[in-house]
């Protein structure tokens, strides 16, 4: 059976969606596999352009499998490892999945259905858009294994996201909480009913789409790396290469004359 399943919610849009739905669609290797070669087959079709990742049945991921353990030769390269050398490997492992997500061209949303906890969070935190069913859980939980919470990406994008006192809290607690909580920390774009997930999740990402290639794709790429800009200055260069780049692309010139002519820009691919 397939871990992951992909199809088109529209004629730009790809749906990815975690399929294990018999154990709250919980991490295999498998699945990192096969959702890195889905975010890949998605990111190189010239006509799509966001992506919605979401979960089958009732969550969205709850976490690493802890029913059946994986083991050395799971992950490609670690046949014969020991304990020690898989381990790290598996570590790597996810820890690139979520890099897939959070480094894809095209915008990712992720439509949580469900429990999103450990790795499900983590996950939900690399995309770059969240929404989310009113009564969905969330939690860091990495640290109620013994382990720390800083895990898959979550203890950079976390305090990112929201506020970092708000952030270390939950990390160091590893509580659980609620999507309205999540909400109204600022982790939600929308916060919507289980009939309306995807529906909602599909109008932002035509939100996006209205917009011409090369403006979302740079807007994404220039949205994060100028997180971590070292200054304002070096944030602003960005930008004003970014922005001199994009104007031979011919789009400003179709926005005057879509203007001009009181109808929507047709904008021209890259």
């Amino acid at each position: 059976m397939n871990h992951v399943i992909q199809t088109q919610a529209s004629e730009q849009v790809a749906e990815i969606r975690l399929n294990r739905p018999e154990v709250m669609n919980a991490i295999s290797p498998q699945m990192l596999d096969e959702l890195i070669a889905a975010l890949k087959q998605a990111q190189y079709d010239r006509n799509t352009r966001a992506i919605i990742l979401t979960g089958e049945g009732r969550g969205f991921c709850a976490g690493a499998d802890l029913s059946t353990p994986s083991t050395a030769g799971d992950i490609e390269g670690t046949a014969g490892m020991s304990q020690l050398g898989f381990v790290y490997k598996y570590q790597e492992k996810i820890a690139e999945t979520a890099l897939a997500i959070h480094e894809c061209d095209k915008p990712v949303i992720a439509a949580i259905n469900g429990a999103a906890v450990g790795g499900g969070l983590a996950f939900a935190l690399a995309c770059d858009l969240r929404v989310a069913t009113a009564g969905a859980k969330l939690g860091s939980v990495f640290i109620k294994t013994g382990l720390s919470s800083c895990d898959i990406g979550v203890s950079y994008f976390l305090p990112r996201l929201i506020a970092p006192t708000k952030a270390m809290e939950l990390m160091l607690s590893g509580r659980i909480f609620k999507a309205e909580e999540a909400d109204q920390l600022g982790l939600l774009n929308a916060l919507t009913t289980a009939d309306n997930l995807l529906p909602r999740a599909l109008e932002l990402a035509h939100s996006i789409c209205e917009n011409s290639e090369y403006g979302v794709w740079m807007t994404k790429k220039g949205f994060w790396n100028n997180l971590d800009a070292p200054s304002l200055r070096h944030a602003i260069d960005i930008e004003n290469r970014t922005q001199v780049l994009g104007y031979f692309t011919g789009c400003t010139e179709e926005m005057m004359a879509a203007f001009s002519e009181g109808r929507p820009p047709k904008w021209k691919p890259l």
